[in-house]
C-alpha cells in the first residue's frame, strides 16, 4: 500500500501538482487584468507585463465591464 510520502514521489503527482501550480498561477494573471487596466495600462503593456498573449488580453478586457 502506499503512503503520501511514496505517493508524493510518483511521477503522476509530481506531474500533476505542477498542473494545479500553472493553471493557479495563470488564473492570478488573468485577474490581474481587470485591476491594471484600471491603472491605465494599455492591452499591450498588460500582455507583456504579465507574459501573455495580448489576444488573451483583449478577450479578458472585452469581458470586464467598465467601473
Amino acid at each position: 500500500m502506499l503512503n503520501i510520502d511514496s505517493l508524493k514521489n510518483t511521477r503522476f503527482y509530481r506531474e500533476a501538482k505542477e498542473e494545479g501550480v500553472e493553471e493557479g498561477i495563470l488564473k492570478t494573471k488573468l485577474e490581474m487584468i481587470p485591476r491594471l487596466m484600471k491603472l491605465g495600462l494599455s492591452i499591450e503593456q498588460i500582455a507583456e507585463s504579465l507574459e501573455l498573449d495580448v489576444d488573451t488580453v483583449r478577450k479578458i478586457a472585452l469581458s470586464v465591464k467598465p467601473a
